[in-house]
């Protein structure tokens, strides 16, 4: 019996006959409504017929997680009095629950993505309904921009919903542009806002430290605590408390023991018997409940009993390093939209009361949306589905968001060496059955070549590992998890068992075998045995299956009980691990934030130095190496793994020449021209060629230190080809070797002494030195032998700065301008020195007086 007094109640009723006739002319639309208007439980049964007098179809229903394709379907099947598997069905990764008679199908976006690619025509679906879009996950990008592409190239009468409580409608509507190009698809707006809320914020106390990587301020854990306990007291109903992640569930839980309620922790990997409880809400007459969640209560679910919200404020997005191959969370602030979706959890069934805790200020700061998840993820698995799909580079899809360049660059490197696509990028073979398995391409090639080398249900069991983290307390090791999961009777062990189990039935399944991998059937798939080539126990077999999905993450114990990875990255372990001891390891899982030197450690396995160049062979290089290090040309054969070196034997002076040079070079960039032997007159023929080339420029060189450098092959040879190391530096003659940059073909070279002379003559016949090293040019000249000089003196059109000195030779004044001096200046000098130095002329005129360099006596008699 169809409960249509609870369908009744839904406000999204009223927006259902526009979408039916928007799919009906246009067949495309973009349904926004508000959280708690029942978007994701009317609208498809509607759109089956099996509601209303509208024609029977067939609809697929796209969620972004497992949980909410349970939690729709329970619900959908609820309202026409059914049981899941009947009218309304559900397909998640390891689990279907459909029947004949199933016309409304909700899945993952990743389950829709997998049948895209087997079947990009969707045979027998009438309408896909993708929920949820302004969470910008990549799945559902890439699903939405798939379906527009079927339905222009394949199958126009296919119908497309793009559903979100909070999105900019008007981008998805233009994305959605229909086949026969008459302009976006058509915007279906539901007006009810459900039951409503309050919003109420409470302000953490001040001196809140900010998040950063995974890590939250214990303090602000004990204010969310706090305002449950609070919110409990002032209000009635359910509490639904938003945190980033697990860690921070489980530290809030024990802060609320003792409270009058049950502590229920939601999140991706809680038991099946902890979301049924959570869903099922509480039995007439039970306590109340406090339910701590992640982000996956957020949106398609309805929690039954809950009026209260309690919102952190905070959420996990993740971070990738692509050049090191190392993933991470972030903990950042929520954005509106996530911060409008978690509100809305407070009203499904009553008005509800939000408590958001920061303050009130802060909330317009907020970013308006989640970060797409193009932009920060890894995209080797959306690079593979492109490339399969028959577009590599994706610019033809129909996206919100080009992937970053860089991003798709190392996805593809990732993708060429586990061989899922060639030089272009096209998808191989091999890449078309990894595409099949429903894993990572890391995991796929683990699985595939793993099976070949261990057996494949051991590679399946240690792959269904990777693909989900173990529980914390399983530890370190993979090899001891792996014995876990198989004793264990957790949640986790269950899953992890339906995994492998799948995993070995996806590798039998997938058709087709690459060139590679017909010549290693022959070591022995063991798929009946579950055994393989590879000889060992469970840490052989861990390790080389984990080495195989991250060559890049095996590592090297290096001194102080750290490793280096094939990657470059430095990696730790945690105090007391048991791996601590080991020469060798493959990294499952580590993380690397903004803060950290290192990676830190999560899960890894045990290898051997064999073990590490299999895996890591396209990564091995042997070759010369010639470096400028410490100082000095280190020259040497090394045969490394990446960063890793596995041996290495100095050259000496057997070393290719043009490296050694090479070498040298980059010791001048890192430490300048310096290295050279500057006598001074070098070093003031470099300050003259500086000087020119800042007052005339062309033909005059640059003498700068990079400019040096890049013109080195036109003034340091051949003494740098001849040179090995840094003494061989040393003895080259910078002064000679400059000379060599002067413009010698414009005949320009002959005019240096005229144009920056040396020395100049000044009035007593004395020649002195000009110092070109300042600003300008300086002329330190003592002041009686300038007597009757009324014009400075100029080089290269420029006046010298003239320094005055007394007859001690310490300066008295400082002047580009003679004449101005002689008439203003020159009084007050004289009166201060001429008692001082009273042996010395001191004339009242000096323009007109005759200069010297000796005393009033000498010039006497000389006369």
């Amino acid at each position: 019996m169809i409960r249509y007094d609870a369908l009744d109640l839904l406000p999204v009723r009223h927006a259902v006959p526009e979408l039916l006739t928007a799919l009906a002319e246009r067949g495309t639309a973009v349904l926004h409504a508000p959280p708690g208007t029942g978007k994701t439980t009317l609208v498809p049964l509607a759109l089956a017929g099996h509601i209303g007098d509208g024609p029977k179809r067939r609809v697929l229903v796209a969620e972004p997680r497992r949980m909410a394709v349970r939690a729709a379907a329970r619900r959908m099947a609820w309202l026409l009095g059914e049981e899941v598997g009947g009218a309304v069905g559900f397909s998640v990764r390891g689990e279907r629950r459909v029947g004949p008679s199933t016309r409304v199908e909700v899945v993952t976006t990743g389950v829709l993505l997998q049948r895209l690619q087997r079947d990009p025509e969707l045979a027998g679906v009438d309408v896909v309904l993708l929920d949820e879009c302004h969470e910008r996950h990549l799945d559902a990008d890439t699903a939405l921009a798939f379906l527009v592409d079927v339905r222009a190239a394949l199958r126009p009468e296919l119908k497309l919903i793009a559903a979100s409580a909070t999105s900019d409608a008007e981008a998805w509507a233009r994305l959605l542009t229909v086949v026969d190009g008459s302009g976006p698809a058509p915007i279906v707006r539901s007006e009810g806002e459900g039951h409503g809320y309050a919003v109420r914020f409470a302000a953490p106390p001040a001196g809140i430290r900010p998040a950063h990587g995974t890590w939250v301020d214990p303090a602000l854990l004990r204010h969310v605590a706090a305002t449950v306990r609070l919110a409990m007291e002032r209000h009635e109903g359910d509490v639904l408390c938003f945190l980033p992640g697990t860690g921070e569930i489980a530290r809030t839980a024990g802060l609320l023991a003792g409270v009058d309620a049950e502590v229920l922790q939601l999140h991706g990997r809680a038991p099946a018997a902890v979301q049924d409880a959570v869903l099922r809400g509480t039995e007439p007459g039970g306590r109340r409940r406090v339910v701590l969640s992640t982000s996956v209560a957020e949106s398609s679910l309805t929690v039954p009993g809950v009026r209260i919200v309690v919102d952190s404020g905070l959420a996990r997005e993740p971070r990738m390093d692509h050049a090191r191959g190392l993933g991470s969370l972030a903990t950042v602030p929520v954005s509106i939209a996530a911060a409008t979706q978690r509100s809305g959890r407070s009203m499904r069934e009553g008005f509800g009361v939000v408590y958001r805790c920061w303050a009130e200020a802060e909330d317009g700061t907020r970013v308006r949306f989640p970060s797409p998840e193009i932009r920060i993820a890894d995209l080797a698995d959306f690079a593979l589905r492109v490339a399969c799909w028959g577009d590599p580079t994706a610019e033809g899809l129909a996206l919100l968001d080009a992937p970053p360049a860089g991003a798709m660059a190392a996805a593809r490197s990732v993708l060429t060496a586990v061989g899922a696509v060639d030089e272009e990028g096209r998808a191989t073979e091999r890449g078309g059955r990894l595409s099949r398995l429903g894993l990572h391409p890391r995991l796929g090639r683990a699985l595939l070549d793993g099976g070949a080398e261990v057996g494949v249900r051991r590679a399946a069991e240690v792959v269904a590992l990777l693909s989900e983290e173990p529980p914390r307390e399983y530890g370190d090791d993979l090899a001891a998890a792996w014995r876990s999961a198989r004793r264990g009777g957790d949640g986790y062990a269950a899953r992890w068992k339906a995994e492998a189990r799948r995993l070995e039935r996806s590798a039998g399944e997938t058709a087709g075998r690459t060139a590679g991998e017909k010549a290693g059937a022959g070591r022995g798939q063991g798929k009946d045995t579950g055994q393989g080539a590879v000889a060992g126990g469970e840490d052989a077999v861990a390790g080389l299956v984990t080495a195989l999905a991250f060559p890049e993450r095996v590592a090297r114990a290096r001194e102080q009980g750290g490793f280096l990875m094939v990657s470059g990255s430095g990696a730790r372990l945690a105090e007391g691990s048991g791996l601590r001891s080991t020469a060798w390891l493959a990294v499952a899982v580590a993380d690397r934030t903004a803060r950290d030197a290192t990676a830190r450690v999560r899960l890894a396995a045990v290898v051997d130095e064999d073990i590490a160049r299999r895996a890591a062979g396209h990564l091995r290089a042997t070759g010369e190496e010639v470096r400028w290090e410490d100082g000095d040309v280190v020259a040497r054969s090394v045969d490394r793994l990446g960063a890793v070196e596995l041996t290495v034997r100095p050259l000496g002076s057997g070393a290719d020449r043009a490296l050694v040079r090479e070498a040298l070079l980059d010791g001048l960039r890192r430490e300048g021209p310096g290295l050279l032997r500057w006598s001074r007159e070098a070093s003031e023929l470099r300050e003259r060629l500086a000087f020119l080339y800042a007052e005339l420029g062309d033909p005059w060189p640059d003498v700068a230190d990079g400019a040096l450098v890049d013109r080195a092959g036109e003034w340091l040879e051949p003494e740098l080809s001849r040179a090995s190391r840094r003494a061989d530096l040393g003895r080259i003659d910078a002064g000679a070797a400059l000379r060599r940059l002067l413009p010698w073909a414009t005949g320009e070279a002959g005019r240096l002494d005229e144009l920056a002379p040396e020395r100049i003559e000044v009035p007593s016949g004395s020649r002195i030195r000009v110092e070109y090293g300042g600003e300008r040019p300086v002329l330190a000249v003592k002041l009686q032998e300038m007597f009757g000089l009324a014009e400075t003196p100029r080089v290269a059109g420029v006046p010298v700065l003239v320094h005055l000195l007394s007859p001690a030779g310490r300066p008295a004044a400082v002047t580009a301008d003679l004449a101005s001096f002689w008439r203003e200046g020159y009084r007050a000098v004289r009166a201060e020195l001429r008692g001082r130095y009273p042996k010395h002329p001191w004339p009242e005129d000096p323009s007109v007086a005759e200069p010297t360099r000796h005393t009033s006596a000498r010039l006497r008699r000389e006369r």
